[in-house]
């Protein structure tokens, strides 16, 4: 609506790109490579403030030289990049020299609310820039906004602080506290290594045992590991992240980790309490900060109106395209969701987009 409250009229691409992160901006690469042209033929929506899709957020203590797995986007190699700086400042630059020399002409920032059926086989992409009318849509909003909260009986009476991976502002903060580390993935490893020396104690729980994968991270294990996040993505079921299916890296910094009690696990509590968290076996351990590293979920709710969910609480896809509805395309969704995982699926998504556009049938 505009500000005389008549609906504005919906400007017609023939496709819409939301999310400017690794796999929306492989996605962009590709749609300009094979001849869609950037506000013509395709738009590219990015609520972000500037580029740098969610590494923009990412804490200051988290370098260039501790990101895993960072691959180059489609194009252009990020080269000789100062492993020493904070990979929020390093990826921002690279994914703006991206936009620019690509010319693929972001617009941001645009908070897209909802995607709904239009007129003429058409989708309606409303947002806070206006609306948008497409004959194809890829999705490519990753997890960043959706950061999951678990719910402990208990957890309103803490008298201390709470926050969560997306917020976490770094190790100084922790400085003479008493932190319990909730999670076993990546980030709250890495969380506790970098707190335990300011903090006065660090208590790390997780629901499962830690598996640590020893030996390289070869590419037939990477294959493995993503068709089983795969065949979860297919049955409709919300995916997992692959490091949850091949486990943490056990390096020489988390080897030492675990001999200097770090990365000492203890099961998940059952309550938490005014200070701090507790056992039905009677163990209690007082906290000044719970500090939940337990993950983020897909940010797929302006969806919801086109009705994806399968019963088992995710959407159904075949490669990238979502079954239910062959003008959608996930990418960064499930086993897209790793920076190699999104550029391969960039490329799939459009080659399906260019047969639909076309009239050519889909095999299912």
């Amino acid at each position: 609506m505009n500000e005389t409250g008549v609906q504005d009229a919906a400007r017609e691409v023939d496709v819409v790109v939301i999310g400017a992160g690794q796999a929306g901006l492989s996605s962009a690469y590709h749609l300009r490579r094979t001849g869609f042209e950037p506000e013509r033929d395709f738009v590219v929506l990015d609520h972000a403030p500037q580029p740098g899709g969610a590494w923009q957020f990412r804490w200051p203590s988290l370098t260039y030289g501790k990101v895993h797995g960072m691959h180059s986007l489609p194009g252009m190699e990020l080269m000789d990049a100062d492993p020493a700086r904070p990979s929020s400042e390093v990826i921002a630059e690279y994914f703006d020299h991206y936009e620019q020399t690509f010319d693929l002409r972001v617009r941001r920032p645009v908070d897209v609310r909802t995607v709904r059926e239009g007129d003429r086989g058409r989708l309606l992409v409303e947002t806070s820039a206006g609306t948008w009318s497409t004959r194809a849509l890829i999705n490519a909003t990753g997890t960043w906004d959706r950061p999951f909260w678990p719910r402990y009986p208990g957890q309103e009476t803490f008298r201390g602080r709470q926050l969560h991976t997306a917020q976490y502002p770094g190790p100084e903060e922790f400085a003479g506290q008493r932190v319990v580390v909730v999670g076993g993935g990546t980030s709250g490893t890495q969380h506790l290594m970098e707190i335990a020396p300011y903090a006065a104690e660090t208590t790390w729980v997780t629901r499962r045992p830690p598996v640590f994968h020893e030996g390289p991270f070869d590419e037939g294990t990477g294959r493995a590991a993503v068709a089983l996040v795969e065949e979860r993505v297919r049955q409709g079921l919300p995916p997992q992240s692959v490091v949850s299916v091949t486990g943490l890296p056990l390096n020489d910094t988390i080897r030492r980790a675990i001999d200097d009690g770090v990365l000492d696990r203890l099961p998940m509590f059952d309550r938490i309490t005014p200070d701090g968290v507790e056992w039905d076996d009677g163990r209690r351990v007082d906290a000044d900060i719970i500090l939940w590293a337990t993950g983020f979920r897909a940010a797929i709710d302006h969806l919801a109106p086109l009705r994806l969910r399968e019963p088992g609480g995710g959407i159904r896809v075949e490669g990238t395209r979502a079954v239910a509805d062959p003008r959608i395309h996930l990418v960064g969704y499930g086993p897209s969701a790793s920076t190699i995982g999104a550029n391969r699926a960039g490329r799939s998504a459009v080659r399906d987009i260019r047969w639909l556009l076309a009239g050519v049938p889909v095999a299912a």
